[in-house]
């Protein structure tokens, strides 16, 4: 599968698309899934007030923790700042649904990023920051997740802590309304990998 590493969107700002600024906005995971599935369905006219708000009351994630904590995925990130958008996330298969999010503030004469999490950092401690004159492209927006551990090294600390090295695919999902091909781009990253470490294994025992 040829990924085109090399693609730059036009821009992260406005002029937005309705369904572009809702998925760069909203921060629950469970509302995104609802709002893509809507898109695609051709039904984005149906989207409602609570699935496109950008946060919840404390009131109503409480109530999402309750049906089920993986539903409070993503509702936890800190709020966005003014001028900034999400340009990306990491969702994980975890009991909470966690969230990583890639967000981009304009600035005057650059794009400001930054990495955030839902405990205030303590996932991506380091390199969670930098700067760029254009929108970033696919491989330099991979680099930044990479260095900031927020990608291919939880793959790498979940299979080592006991995870089953087939379910790891599942586990981790890149999504983007700027990038289209990242989600299939980590995909293959893991894919290869595993494929790595299964032959490393066959050829050692």
């Amino acid at each position: 599968m040829e990924i085109d590493l090399k693609f730059r969107p036009a821009g992260y700002f406005w002029p937005l698309s309705l369904a572009t600024h809702l998925l760069s906005r909203v921060k629950g995971a469970e509302r995104q899934r609802q709002i893509r599935q809507l898109i695609a369905q051709g039904k984005l006219n149906e989207v409602d007030a609570w699935l496109a708000a950008e946060s919840l009351s404390d009131a109503s994630r409480v109530q999402l923790g309750r049906c089920h904590p993986s539903l409070m995925g993503g509702e936890y990130l800190p709020d966005l700042r003014l001028n900034e958008v999400e340009i990306a996330r990491i969702s994980l298969l975890s009991v909470t649904g966690d969230v990583i999010s890639v967000r981009a503030t304009q600035g005057k004469r650059r794009i400001y990023y930054r990495i955030v999490d839902e405990y205030e950092g303590d996932s991506v401690p380091e390199h969670s920051r930098r700067t760029s004159i254009k929108p970033l492209t696919l491989s330099q927006l991979e680099r930044f997740i990479e260095r900031a551990s927020a990608g291919m090294d939880i793959i790498y600390f979940n299979w080592s802590h006991g995870e089953e090295i087939d379910s790891l695919p599942a586990f981790l999902t890149a999504t983007s309304p700027f990038y289209p091909e990242l989600e299939a781009l980590y995909q293959l990253r893991i894919a290869t990998w595993i494929a790595s470490e299964k032959q490393f294994y066959d050829d050692e025992f």
